[in-house]
C-alpha cells in the first residue's frame, strides 16, 4: 500500500497532546525522531487519519525538502503524517518491512530518487505519480528477513550508543545548569544547608550569598565578563573553490557547518573536505586545535560540537578555542544554555548571521577557577564516553552502510549456498 500524505497544513496547538505531527524535519537517516513534534487536537487528528492511519513496520519517505529520506514507523500511536512525506505499508507475503527500509536507504534506490527529481518553484520534489514507480530487488522472504536482522542489528546498536549520548549530555547539561544557572550550591549554603550530592571540598568553593551584576543576582566574588574576554573566539575562511592549489594535496581538515547539521552529539570527529598547505595559507585564523568548541554562526546559527582533531574552518563558525578562563567544555553547554540570547544578537537580510563583533560582548558569568575546573573534572569523564562513544557509533553505521549495497544487490550472502537472486518488483 503506497499512500500520500495529505496536502495542506494541519492547524498546530501548543500541545503536548497525545497527538504528533511527523514532517520531513523529523525524518533522518532511517529513523523517525520524535523529539521535536508539533501537536494537534484529537478532531485533526481524525480528520488527518482518514485516509489511512499509521501501522507497524509502516516505511516512510519524504518527497520534498529534503528528497529521500527514510524511516521506519516504531511508535504508530498518536502520529499522523504532515505535507510531503509518502507512506509505504510493505505486504507480509512479498516483502519485510525492515528490507523495505533499507532497500529505500540503498544507493540504488537513493538513485532512483534523484533520477525521478522534478523542478520545483522553489525547492526541488519527487512527484507523487513516480513515488509509484520505484524498483525494489526481493530476494526470497526468509533472504530478505536475514538481511534486515543483520543490517537491523548495527541500527540497534548505533541507537542505544546515541541514546546513551543524549542521557550523559542531560547529565552534563543538568549539572551546569544547577551549578551556574540556578546556583543550587549557592542557595543551600545561604540556607545554611550542605550542598545536595557534593563532598566538601567541592563545596566549599562555593560561596553562601549572593550580590548584584549586570545580569542579575550572581554568587558573591563571581565576575561577569564580556564572552570574547573569557574565551578566545576565531573565524574563518573558505580558499578559492576553483583554485586546485587550495585543495590538492589534501592535507589538512577543514570544516563547515554542514559537517555539524547531522551529528548525533556534539563531537566532530571528521569533516568532508580537506585542504592544503596553500589552501590552509589563506586563511588566516589558520589550524585550530583539537579542542576546540565549534558554533555554526548562520544558516542556521547554533550548532554545536567540540573538534576532535586540529582544523580550519570556513566564515561559517565561531569557534572558542582552549586555553581561556572558560573552557570548550563549559562554554558548550553555556551556549546551549544562552542560545536564544545569541540569536538575538543575530541580523542580516539574506538569512541570520551573529559576527564576531555582535558575540564578543555577551556578558557571560565567570566563577573563579577552582569552580570552573571541578565542574571540568565532573564533566570531562561523561564527554569522554560521549566521544567513544561517537567513535563506535560511526564505525557501526560505516560497517553497515558498506555491507548493504552488496547484501542487497546479492554481491554478498549470508549462508553459504543460499544467494539471493534478486528481481525486480
Amino acid at each position: 500500500m503506497i499512500v500520500d500524505c495529505v496536502n495542506k497544513t494541519a492547524p498546530v496547538v501548543d500541545g503536548p497532546t497525545p497527538y504528533r505531527m511527523i514532517r520531513t524535519t523529523n525524518i533522518r537517516n532511517g529513523r523517525i525522531d520524535l523529539s521535536e513534534c508539533r501537536f494537534v487536537d484529537e478532531v485533526t487528528y481524525a480528520k488527518w487519519t482518514r485516509r489511512a492511519e499509521l501501522r507497524y513496520g509502516d516505511v516512510l519517505l519524504t518527497r520534498e525538502a529534503p528528497i529521500g529520506e527514510v524511516g521506519l514507523v516504531l511508535e504508530p500511536d498518536g502520529l499522523f503524517l504532515g505535507q510531503r512525506v509518502m507512506q509505504y505499508r510493505a505486504n507480509p507475503r512479498a516483502i519485510a518491512p525492515r528490507f523495505l527500509l533499507y532497500s529505500f536507504l540503498s544507493p540504488e534506490l537513493q538513485h532512483q530518487f534523484g533520477s525521478h527529481e522534478g523542478s520545483g518553484s522553489v525547492v526541488s520534489h519527487i512527484r507523487v505519480g513516480d513515488c509509484f514507480k520505484f524498483k525494489v530487488r526481493l530476494p526470497p522472504l526468509a533472504v530478505q528477513v536475514e538481511i534486515a536482522d543483520l543490517l537491523g542489528a548495527l541500527d540497534d546498536r548505533i541507537a542505544i550508543l546515541r541514546d546513551t549520548n543524549a542521557t550523559l549530555e542531560a547529565i552534563a547539561q543538568a549539572l551546569f545548569k544547577s551549578w551556574f544557572v540556578d546556583f543550587d550550591p549557592v542557595r543551600a549554603k545561604s540556607q545554611g544547608l550542605a550542598p545536595a550530592g557534593m563532598d566538601e571540598a567541592t563545596a566549599a568553593l562555593f560561596p553562601d550569598g549572593f550580590e548584584a551584576a549586570e545580569i542579575g543576582e550572581t554568587p558573591r566574588g563571581w565576575t561577569v565578563l564580556p564572552v570574547g574576554d573569557a574565551v578566545e573566539c576565531v573565524g574563518g575562511a573558505t580558499p578559492d573553490t576553483k583554485d586546485e592549489r587550495y585543495w590538492s594535496p589534501a592535507e589538512h581538515a577543514w570544516t563547515t557547518p554542514k559537517d555539524l547539521s547531522g551529528l548525533a552529539s556534539p563531537v566532530l570527529l571528521r569533516t568532508e573536505r580537506l585542504i592544503s598547505e596553500q589552501g590552509l595559507a589563506r586563511i588566516g585564523s589558520g589550524l585550530q586545535p583539537a579542542g576546540t568548541l565549534l558554533m555554526s554562526s548562520r544558516a542556521p546559527i547554533g550548532y554545536l560540537a567540540i573538534a576532535q582533531l586540529p582544523l580550519a574552518i570556513n566564515q561559517g563558525y565561531i569557534a572558542m578555542l582552549p586555553g581561556g578562563r572558560l573552557p570548550p567544555l563549559y562554554m558548550l553547554f553555556w551556549c546551549r544554555q544562552n542560545m536564544e540570547l545569541i540569536k538575538a544578537r543575530a541580523n542580516g537580510s539574506t538569512f541570520m548571521e551573529i559576527s564576531k563583533k555582535a558575540f564578543r560582548p555577551i556578558p557571560a558569568l565567570v566563577p573563579p577557577e577552582p569552580v570552573v575546573s571541578a565542574f571540568e573534572h565532573t564533566a570531562s569523564p561523561l564527554f569522554a564516553r560521549i566521544v567513544e562513544n561517537e567513535r563506535q557509533a560511526q564505525t557501526l553505521a560505516q560497517l553497515r552502510d558498506t555491507l548493504l549495497p552488496r547484501l542487497l544487490s546479492g554481491q554478498l550472502w549470508l549462508a553459504e549456498g543460499v544467494r539471493p537472486d534478486a528481481a525486480l518488483a
